[in-house]
């Protein structure tokens, strides 16, 4: 039997999976094989016959495949929340973002700004922009990629702020998290973890949820940049 257990997860929490893999194997875990992507893409991929023996979605996400049956309903656990943030080029000045006025005169005042069309993250500041009314003229000028991390159109000076999770801007170097998005205009992301009902290591699979579910885990998410 393979010593290694299959994870598809997303995005967000890439930060976090390879010290948590290793902490598990030094546990007396199985090696862990993450693939990464946005939650509506892994959708996608698992709807279209993907395998895997845990998945990590957003909450929403693993709800409805748990509903569809590819979910054991009864393994489903909550790992981490997530705010959405913006971030800019190392060394370059920080906005001010702390109020709805003041995060939409710096959205207004960017060049570009760069966001995600799959994520999580994406899907709310398009909301968002237009609940502030601006969302002709932050689209004028944005550049939304498909999947990724967005930072990295800050890195290559195509966008002078980055919108997404703050647990994925972080994957970028040579970029500096301002901060959240003001909590009142958003609502966290809640990442959650399942066994995909057609594995065939139930046992290993529980294992891992299980691990992943413990307070051992706190340390290595709060670095990445989520709250357990």
């Amino acid at each position: 039997m393979s010593d290694t257990i299959r994870v598809l997860s997303t995005l967000a929490l890439k930060g976090a999976v390879p010290a948590l893999a290793d902490q598990y194997r030094a546990a007396g875990g199985v090696r862990i094989d993450a693939d990464f992507a946005p939650t509506l893409a892994l959708l996608t991929r698992l709807r279209a016959g993907e395998a895997a023996d845990v998945v990590i979605l957003t909450r929403e996400g693993l709800d409805e495949i748990a509903r569809e049956g590819q979910v054991a309903a009864d393994s489903c656990v909550d790992l981490a929340r997530s705010w959405v943030g913006i971030a800019v080029k190392a060394g370059a000045p920080h906005p001010d973002i702390a109020t709805e006025a003041a995060l939409r005169a710096a959205l207004l005042g960017a060049r570009a700004v760069s966001y995600s069309r799959l994520g999580a993250s994406g899907i709310l500041f398009a909301k968002l922009i237009e609940q502030l009314g601006i969302a002709s003229d932050i689209n004028a000028k944005a550049v939304i990629i498909q999947q990724g991390f967005t930072a990295e159109k800050l890195v290559t000076g195509q966008a002078d702020l980055a919108v997404q999770q703050i647990s994925e801007l972080k994957q970028i170097d040579g970029i500096e998290v301002v901060g959240p998005i003001p909590h009142e205009l958003q609502t966290p992301a809640v990442f959650s973890a399942g066994r995909m009902a057609a594995t065939s290591r139930p046992d290993e699979a529980d294992r891992l949820l299980r691990f992943l579910a413990s307070p051992e885990v706190a340390p290595a998410l709060r670095a990445s940049g989520l709250e357990p």
